[in-house]
């Protein structure tokens, strides 16, 4: 049985940015409260910490800053994938080095890849990282798929340590869980699906709700790790229409305008990223007022 980096939340954290670069006093403020309302983990410099957008230094720096402000309070997973093979590789050991309790490695895009190259791909990262891979599987992003066989092949490799599933096929998940059994940790990376993936074994979720819930996001999932299945389905259910504000447009615009709204950081991206759009803004923050979110 390989030991998951971590059990119940990750909250794949927002990057406060304004046009000067990182904003990091308002990401130290961020990582504390997180850490206070009792997540479980943290991703940084994932999609919905805009990696795609930051510069290599930047990349490099609000991972490294990360870890020595969270002090090994919770583990810290750093975002090292890239279509580039070679950069992934070097963003990983880095990322290890600099302390990371583990890395999400995202699969190539645009370029794609075979099975046989995605295997090929993440092997190459694994072996060179000292801390455990968590695979990450998002096809509507990156037009990609990990099939279940290529995810039962990776599960060989002692250092491979899980999958952020967020493909939205509930049956390719039942279908990693029968073949793979213990040597892969499931991770949902779909809010909408964490009690159903934790119902085939899942250890979690690696979440973008938890962003502005962190608390409740990390009771639904000690719920049912406790046996309150009920309880946890409940929670899953109330924050559904606040869940798909969230994605009402492309991660993370919405998130970061949500975040904003509560005051934890300017409401900056990059480009191709834009603001919100009014229509869409005016209906998530209706939905954040009725989770209790005060505005």
């Amino acid at each position: 049985m390989k030991a998951p980096v971590f059990e119940g939340i990750a909250t794949a954290l927002i990057t406060p940015t304004t046009p000067d670069g990182i904003d990091y006093e308002a990401f130290g403020r961020l990582i504390d409260w997180q850490i206070e309302e009792g997540v479980n983990a943290l991703v940084i410099c994932g999609t919905t910490g805009e990696a795609s957008t930051l510069t290599d230094e930047e990349h490099r720096e609000a991972i490294a800053f990360a870890v020595k402000r969270a002090n090994r309070r919770v583990p810290i997973i750093a975002g090292t994938g890239s279509n580039d093979a070679a950069y992934a590789v070097d963003l990983t050991e880095f990322s290890c080095k600099a302390g990371a309790d583990g890395v999400l490695v995202v699969t190539p895009y645009y370029n794609k890849a075979t099975q046989n190259g995605l295997v090929r791909l993440f092997t190459e990262i694994a072996d060179r990282a000292t801390a455990p891979v968590i695979l990450y599987n998002v096809p509507s992003r990156t037009g990609v798929n990990i099939a279940p066989v290529t995810v039962k092949a990776l599960s060989e490799h002692p250092n491979i340590s899980g999958i952020k599933e967020a493909g939205g096929n509930i049956s390719a998940v039942a279908e990693i869980a029968a073949l793979c059994g213990d040597k892969i940790n499931i991770y949902s990376g779909n809010d909408d699906q964490i009690v159903p993936i934790m119902s085939l074994g899942g250890k979690g979720c690696i979440s973008v709700l938890a962003n502005l819930l962190p608390r409740e996001s990390a009771e639904l999932c000690a719920r049912f790790k406790a046996g309150d299945i009920k309880g946890a389905a409940a929670m899953q259910l109330k924050y559904l229409p606040l869940i798909k504000a969230l994605f009402s447009e492309v991660n993370p615009i919405p998130v970061k305008a949500a975040m904003a709204a509560m005051g934890f950081c300017e409401n900056y991206l990059r480009l191709p990223l834009t603001q919100m759009e009014p229509a869409h803004r005016e209906v998530l923050f209706n939905e954040m007022r009725r989770a209790g979110i005060n505005l």
